[in-house]
């Protein structure tokens, strides 16, 4: 392929892909009940830009606003056309995703394959939180519209998770106006979207906004007024019937809404996981049982029900329940908290200590008990220290890595995972490779997790915990549903 204008070598590879194509939230719940409108209590979105969502609060709001390509089940690799209408392939390098042509924004003008193109070439220059959709895990050579509704899209390699990458929130189509403008900020405050939902007028920080149905959807909410709080606040709210449904429960409330919303309350997977990963330039870790000893050490379950205020479900498998392909009957033996098993292990090895294990910004609160578990369980000196993350100098302890996914493919997680441990095998790249390369199926599913299961044996990285989300509703609320990535679906919920 020749060299076209603009070509930005091969360490951006994708970035030169991109550029060869082209009301109030006042009123009573039985004024709300009567107009067909569902009262939601949440919490400040970090932001609105699709391809800069940071938490569930946006991403919840950007899954009403706005209509993806496709939806994807991780569990069963079932692909949905929504704003596609369908998604072709000849030999899983080069694919063709045809659109609908009935598509249009909130504004009027009509969702284009230029949209796509104009907009995953601006989420690569802006740098957004989900470009590694795009740049790590897409990796097109060429992504053009050869025509107004037809993308094309050419990949480095054989890929067969393109549907499942297609379904994240990162690549949702922004509006020409924004696109030309480049007033992110004031985009964030009213956002335009293709979606089941408009906003009616500016969001309003600290406070909330009005979302309108776009068309007629019978038995289903004609508008959602969103309102900003706290969520032990939001909870009493909707026991007491002043609003109607509310997306995050803290932990204090865990036990009571058993009882306090029996048959009212939703918990799903969110794609967010925590990991503990070990120095493989640190002698001291060379050998793996130093590694499974304390990863055993790690009593999950209290930490999850203490410091972590019961968000977390302890893992038992690399892949979290978001984005984990098909069932596992396998369990993970250093996800087991085990004390007895992994001071015999530490003993095997001579292993010296002290040890510091190095974690991020707000973690505190949990890595300095882990410390202190590793401190009982291992006899051995721990302490718990800030990571500078800003900088890649090496630590002399095991550090946290959080991963907070933009996609369905189990490939971003298992091949960052090996990045951020240092982790080099030929015989894990090979089953990745393999994987990569099958059709979004069982055996591509099996393929992952043979991938996993070697990371697991070998241990560069230990599983912690996953994210969970919680919801609880008023009895007038129905149909109440919700995805690891876009959270509660507000489309399909009636009253």
């Amino acid at each position: 392929m020749s060299r076209r204008p603009g070509w930005c070598g091969p360490l951006a590879v994708l970035c030169a892909a991109l550029l060869v194509g082209s009301a109030g939230c006042t009123g009573t719940p039985e004024a709300a009940a009567r107009s067909g409108v569902l009262t939601v209590g949440i919490g400040e979105p970090a932001g609105l830009v699709p391809g800069d969502l940071r938490d569930q609060a946006g991403r919840l709001l950007a899954g009403a606003l706005w209509t993806p390509l496709v939806d994807y089940d991780a569990a069963t690799g079932r692909t949905v056309p929504r704003a596609a209408a369908a998604i072709s392939t000849a030999d899983r390098m080069t694919w063709q995703v045809d659109l609908r042509t009935d598509g249009r924004f909130h504004d009027g003008t009509p969702v284009t394959a230029k949209s796509y193109v104009d907009t995953w070439r601006t989420v690569i220059e802006q740098r957004w939180s989900g470009a590694s959709a795009l740049t790590e895990v897409l990796r097109a050579t060429e992504i053009s519209a050869p025509s107004e509704y037809t993308l094309r899209i050419v990949l480095d390699r054989p890929f067969g998770q393109v549907p499942a990458v297609l379904a994240a929130q990162a690549l949702l189509p922004l509006p020409a106006s924004v696109l030309a403008s480049r007033d992110w900020t004031g985009f964030a405050a009213q956002p335009i979207g293709n979606g089941p939902f408009r906003l009616a007028g500016p969001w309003r920080a600290g406070s909330g906004g009005r979302l309108e149905r776009v068309e007629e959807a019978a038995g289903k909410v004609r508008a959602i007024e969103f309102r900003v709080g706290t969520p032990a606040e939001q909870y009493d709210q909707v026991r007491a019937g002043a609003l109607d449904l509310v997306a995050t429960v803290p932990g204090e409330r865990h036990d009571a809404m058993h009882h306090d919303f029996a048959e009212r309350h939703l918990m799903w997977p969110l794609p967010e996981a925590d990991y503990l990963a070990f120095p493989l330039s640190d002698k001291r870790f060379e050998d793996a049982a130093a590694r499974f000893a304390f990863a055993m050490a790690v009593d999950r379950p209290a930490l999850a029900a203490g410091p972590l205020a019961r968000q977390v479900d302890p893992a038992n498998t690399l892949l979290p329940p978001g984005v984990a392909p098909g069932a596992r009957s396998a369990t993970c033996r250093p996800c087991s908290h085990d004390g007895a098993a992994a001071k015999s292990l530490l003993g095997q090895v001579s292993f010296a200590g002290p040890v510091s294990v190095y974690f991020a910004a707000g973690q505190e609160h949990w890595a300095r008990p882990l410390a202190e578990q590793w401190r009982t369980a291992l006899g051995v000196a721990a302490t718990a220290r800030p990571r500078d993350e800003e900088t890649s100098a090496p630590v002399d302890g095991p550090f946290v890595v959080s991963r907070s996914l933009r996609t369905s493919s189990p490939h971003e997680l298992l091949s960052a995972l090996a990045r951020a441990a240092g982790y080099a095998d030929d015989g894990f790249t090979e089953l990745l490779a393999a994987a990569d390369a099958a059709d979004v199926t069982v055996d591509s599913a099996q393929l992952y997790r043979l991938a996993e299961n070697q990371l697991l044996r070998d241990l560069p990285v230990a599983p912690l915990w996953s994210g969970h989300g919680h919801a609880v509703w008023a009895p007038r609320v129905h149909d109440v549903t919700a995805t690891p990535f876009r959270g509660i679906d507000l489309a399909a919920i009636s009253v």
